[in-house]
């Protein structure tokens, strides 16, 4: 087969509900490889996943599908030849980005491949269609069918001789065109029918392609309801040491894929959990540092007051000194007044003394 797998991802498969048009119904119990194939013979795009042997998405892109991101891991879109809506649930936005531009870029060349066809018929039909039109303007005249007027005067001119070749002469050469425009339209003819056969047998492949397509949705819908039972049945007969050890298998890759689902939402949550601690941690710092910065404002303040009133003490205590200065200085005017006085008695006295 010309179809090849061109990029490949995993997710987890779901199906919009039949009945309801709202649920979504799981179609895979674990994430399933889903891939981009194409067709080189038909020049296609198509959406596959397989769980085990049970193909659970087969989706041609056509240009007016719409791929839509419904959440930062989950993206959807509608296929109008299965009749339903397919969604798929990734691990990571990257994947879901990632699927989303190939969707986008495959869309948009199932879109050139689709103009493309359209143009090669057009070309293919358009000049028969130019030729035809031109072969039916053209020979089909008055005078190639029943000559010229000369032509048809000629056998009468004479009446009395004998009969000449020109009139089979005459009628050789329309023999001649005619079977050559038999032959022209016979081969147009032949060529309009191929086209014909061509897009027949194009419309007949295509009709074919939707009822094989409908017929393998409906042999995937029974497949999965004979699943379904037969799973039903399993369980019921679960004594059976296979059963058992396939429902192990598939349990315990089940668990281990819940198992490294909680263990990365551990990791998550610790991580979580450390960033609160160090939020607590950083608001109890604010909290302290707020704290001390109220204590040095109101230790501040406390000091401003002091200060004011050191201020206050210096500028009295400057005056007291002032006064203090003034008085001294007035003491020494006048004990110097009493030296000088008694200075002199002390003088008058040795004089006095000596005198006498």
């Amino acid at each position: 087969m010309g179809e090849q797998p061109i990029y490949s991802t995993r997710a987890h498969v779901f199906q919009i509900d039949p009945n309801t048009k709202k649920n979504w119904v799981p179609t895979s119990k674990h994430a399933v490889t889903v891939s981009y194939f194409y067709d080189s013979t038909r020049n296609v795009y198509r959406i596959i996943s397989l769980d085990g042997s049970k193909a659970i998405i087969n989706s041609t892109i056509t240009p007016n599908m719409t791929f839509t991101k419904t959440s930062q891991k989950f993206g959807q879109w509608a296929d109008s030849r299965a009749n339903t809506v397919y969604g798929l649930g990734f691990s990571s936005e990257n994947h879901l980005v990632k699927f989303a531009d190939k969707f986008a870029e495959f869309k948009e060349a199932a879109r050139l491949a689709k103009e493309k066809s359209q143009e090669k018929m057009e070309l293919t039909s358009t000049p028969s269609q130019e030729s035809a039109i031109g072969d039916i303007q053209s020979p089909l005249t008055p005078e190639s069918i029943n000559g010229t007027d000369d032509e048809r005067t000629t056998p009468d001119a004479t009446p009395n001789s004998e009969p000449r070749a020109e009139p089979s002469q005459n009628a050789l050469p329309f023999s001649h065109s005619s079977s050559a425009i038999t032959k022209h339209w016979e081969a147009e003819l032949a060529a309009l029918k191929g086209n014909n056969a061509k897009l027949t047998a194009a419309l007949l492949e295509s009709t074919a392609n939707v009822k094989q397509w409908k017929q393998q949705l409906a042999a995937y819908q029974e497949e999965a309801e004979r699943l379904h039972k037969r799973v039903t049945e399993l369980e019921c007969l679960s004594g059976q040491a296979n059963v058992i050890k396939s429902h192990k298998t598939e349990l315990n890759q089940t668990i281990e894929e819940l198992e490294s689902t909680l263990k990365a939402k551990e990791e998550e949550l610790e991580r979580l959990k450390e960033e609160v601690d160090n939020a607590n941690q950083l608001q109890a710092q604010r909290d302290a540092l707020a704290e001390k910065l109220q204590e040095t404002e109101t230790r501040n303040k406390d000091l401003e007051s002091q200060l004011a009133e050191l201020e206050q003490r210096l500028e009295s205590s400057q005056l007291e000194q002032e006064a203090f200065r003034r008085n001294l200085k007035t003491l020494l005017e006048i004990l110097d007044g009493k030296i000088f006085e008694l200075t002199e008695l002390r003088d008058n006295l040795a004089k006095l003394i000596e005198g006498s």
